[in-house]
């Protein structure tokens, strides 16, 4: 197996027009094998996906999702470049998976890593760097352990990094990608809202018990 080196990285991705990550991972895949790798690319459908990120996208749908129960539910818009591909079943299918992932991530705030605010990134640092499984460690130390930490938390609020729910082979970065390698167009997760029942309202907690006691006593 040939070593994957950062040059042959850079030369999948000049050759196919992938991103960086993907490249490593179809290397990787393909035992550092080029051809292999290229190949790979292709038949998840990211080896074009990346040239066309670049044109704009102002078509697409807005998708709606409501869990069993009504009560979770979820709204989501997801661009592509044309009309046709927006109606076509491969689009319609993306934007239905989108929005069932984003109902069953509750945690997800974001689309992307970076859409994240610097001020909740921030808030994140001070929070790892002050646990006290830190205490008493080199300061290079510990600077590396927060930056691994912070970079897990990051991805657990970005919904393009989540483990796709009927695939966790693939994120759902990964599977927008193969579907505009297969549509041949740019394809943008935009914004979602989810909606949670009952959410944000205060409920008055009462206790069952002491008032039953009160009637007691009051008889």
């Amino acid at each position: 197996m040939a070593e994957i080196t950062a040059k042959l990285v850079k030369d999948l991705r000049d050759k196919t027009g992938a991103g960086m990550m993907d490249c490593k991972k179809a290397l990787a895949e393909s035992g550092g094998d080029m051809t292999k790798a290229a190949e790979w690319l292709r038949q998840k459908g990211i080896a074009t996906a990346e040239k066309k990120a670049g044109r704009t996208a102002a078509e697409g749908a807005v998708g709606s999702y409501i869990h069993t129960g009504s009560r979770v539910g979820v709204l989501v818009e997801i661009n592509c470049e044309t009309d046709f591909v927006a109606r076509g079943d491969l689009f319609q299918e993306l934007v239905r998976n989108v929005a069932m992932q984003v109902a069953a991530c509750p945690n997800v705030e974001y689309v992307s890593t970076d859409e994240i605010p610097e001020d909740v990134v921030e808030r994140e640092k001070a929070i790892e760097m002050g646990r006290d499984d830190l205490d008493g460690k080199p300061d290079q130390m510990k600077t590396k352990i927060v930056e691994g930490r912070i970079g897990k938390r990051l991805k657990e609020l970005a919904l393009l990094e989540q483990p796709f729910i009927r695939d966790n082979a693939v994120t759902v970065g990964e599977m927008v990608k193969q579907v505009a390698g297969k549509t041949g167009e740019n394809i943008q997760v935009r914004r979602f809202t989810r909606y949670t029942l009952g959410e944000g309202i205060e409920v008055e907690q009462s206790d069952f018990a002491a008032e039953v006691a009160a009637m007691g006593k009051a008889a």
